[in-house]
């Protein structure tokens, strides 16, 4: 502890050292360089003058009278050693006043810009003696309309200079009405949800909340959102999770929010039920281009199994009807090598959230081409449009040429061949219409050649 009066003790020594030094250097010394001029210059003429000047305690009266002179004509601002600097202090808050319950007070900005001006020391303090605040005080004014008011403020530091900007608002005051509105809620954060989880249902505690405002204001709202928060970590499983303060928002027709409004209540409580919906479907194989001449595939692969299946999560409503997931090869070109490898990537069909596989190896093996004949009787139509009926008035059986390898061809007769004619875009009429062949099976192939005519009425 001695150590640390002693150290103490040396720096307020060395100040006091460092202060008289500078009084000699600045004051003492010049007045007495003076007065030693002036008494060089009058030797000789006033003995009486010179003895005064040569008295050491004379010399030190005039330096404390000079000191006391300059002191006062320096705090006083007379005379300024220190240049003057300026410093900014954004986004300052402004506090309103006025009567809440029975108004509203448009065009008041949250911040505004103060500039205070002064010396650098002074600054520093003022920026250091806590918050910079103002107030906009309207509680004297008890009608709506426009006023132009002047915001107040305290200074903290008397020696600095404040400028607000901008120092006068116009404002305008507008009685305060009140209705009530419905409330329904847009999901957020579904991003970050997990893929294999949907949003079965959302209950809110209430459905309708009070809104306060201008009647203008009001009159733009078109809807009130509850904004549910679904990014939240803890939602990992299928459950039913209780919901906190969710934000209530107010939007236009535009879908812009609309300000200077209250809603109360300004959060609500409410349930979130998370579900998971799973469908199993193949991954099936389509392919593009032309195989050589008399050569065709014999077998197809997925992860070294003839049938590969994956799982797909979603929206209910959405993935049931998804039968399956297709991929595409391209065989231009090929056939003359036995065995061709391809690492596809599996692409998510729309309204699936989540695929158990985003990649698959394909193995394509290939054979010679063989062909046969199947006369098929059944030709169903598709995509008639709703309201009318088709007739089909050519009669007789339909050729299909059947091209493969002799494995995979020889089982297929007309049971297997589903011939149909496609009525899109088809009113009322007759016409005469190719006849397809529905085919998935990358393996066969099917020609046809035949049209029919049909007969669409009106019902």
């Amino acid at each position: 502890m001695s150590k640390i009066f002693k150290k103490i003790g040396r720096m307020i020594y060395a100040i006091i050292e460092s202060f008289l030094k500078f009084i000699d250097k600045i004051i003492i010394m010049p007045i007495s360089r003076l007065v030693y001029n002036i008494s060089k210059s009058t030797s000789g003429n006033n003995t009486n003058f010179n003895k005064l000047l040569n008295r050491p305690q004379f010399l030190i009266i005039l330096s404390l009278i000079f000191a006391i002179i300059c002191f006062v004509l320096i705090d006083n601002k007379v005379l300024n050693l220190v240049s003057n600097e300026a410093g900014i202090i954004d986004n300052v808050p402004v506090n309103l006043i006025y009567n809440e319950g029975v108004f509203v007070v448009e065009n008041v900005p949250e911040t505004i810009k103060i500039t205070i001006a002064g010396s650098k020391e002074n600054i520093y303090l003022a920026k250091q003696f806590g918050e910079f605040s103002v107030d906009l005080d309207l509680s004297k004014y008890t009608k709506p309309g426009t006023y132009k008011v002047a915001f107040t403020y305290s200074k903290n530091v008397d020696s600095v200079d404040y400028i607000l900007s901008p120092a006068y608002l116009t404002v305008t005051i507008k009685n305060k009405v009140s209705e009530e509105k419905s409330v329904s809620y847009d999901l957020v954060g579904t991003d970050d949800l997990d893929k294999k989880l949907s949003v079965s249902s959302v209950t809110l505690d209430r459905n309708e909340v009070v809104v306060k405002g201008s009647k203008e204001a009001l009159d733009q709202i078109s809807s009130i959102k509850a904004l549910v928060d679904v990014s939240n970590p803890d939602f990992k499983n299928a459950d039913t999770y209780e919901l906190m303060n969710i934000p209530l928002i107010a939007y236009d027709k535009k879908g812009e929010i609309v300000n200077n409004i209250e809603i109360v209540p300004n959060v609500l409580t409410g349930s979130l039920v998370l579900t998971s919906h799973k469908e199993n479907v193949p991954l099936t194989v389509s392919t593009t281009g032309k195989l050589t001449n008399g050569k065709a595939i014999a077998s197809i692969l997925i992860n070294n199994k003839p049938g590969y299946y994956v799982d797909i999560y979603g929206e209910e409503e959405e993935i049931k009807n998804i039968k399956s997931v297709p991929v595409t090869i391209n065989i231009d070109g090929l056939g003359t090598e036995s065995v061709k490898n391809y690492t596809v990537v599996i692409s998510r069909p729309s309204g699936v959230r989540y695929i158990s596989d985003k990649n698959a190896t394909i193995s394509v093996t290939f054979g010679d081409e063989e062909q046969k004949t199947v006369e098929v009787s059944s030709i169903d139509h598709k995509y008639l449009a709703d309201g009318y009926s088709a007739t089909i008035i050519s009669q007789g059986t339909t050729e299909v040429q059947v091209k493969g390898v002799a494995s995979n061809i020889n089982n297929i007769d007309a049971s297997n061949v589903k011939a149909y004619v496609d009525l899109s875009n088809l009113g009322e009429g007759t016409y005469d219409v190719p006849v397809k062949i529905e085919n998935t099976n990358p393996l066969v192939n099917y020609t046809v050649t035949r049209t029919i005519q049909i007969k669409i009425t009106k019902n």
